[in-house]
């Protein structure tokens, strides 16, 4: 059952001028998700940031009980994306009794989007 759903779209090229500050990228990205950045650029960077505010809106707790780092945006080898959840985050999805969650990821030329959904 459909516990939550989330969205979000952001424009490409904010995140491509916050990426070159190491305080953007250390407040919002782990070090897998860095790597990930580093090889495949600067508008996966984007996806992950909507992802994981697409996240904290499924929740319906948005970053007040935990921070952007503490959703971990990654790619299967296939490409598909999935969610892992660290610290606080991990802590309300199983206080939440989440049993799964699902994330797609688009882009265009200026914009990045995120969907989420939350089932129990």
């Amino acid at each position: 059952m459909i516990q939550g759903i989330g969205t979000d779209i952001i424009e490409i090229y904010r995140v491509k001028k916050a990426i070159i500050s190491n305080a953007f990228k250390k407040k919002c990205f782990t070090e897998l998700e860095l790597e990930l950045i580093e090889k495949k650029g600067y508008i996966t960077a984007a996806t992950n940031f909507a992802a994981k505010e697409a996240v904290a809106k499924a929740f319906g707790e948005g970053f007040r009980n935990f921070k952007l780092k503490d959703i971990e945006i990654l790619r299967r080898k296939n490409g598909k994306p999935y969610i892992i959840l660290h610290n606080n985050a991990e802590k309300i999805y199983l206080e939440k009794g989440i049993k799964n969650i699902d994330v797609t990821l688009s882009h265009c030329n200026d914009y990045a989007v995120a969907f989420v959904i939350i089932e129990n």
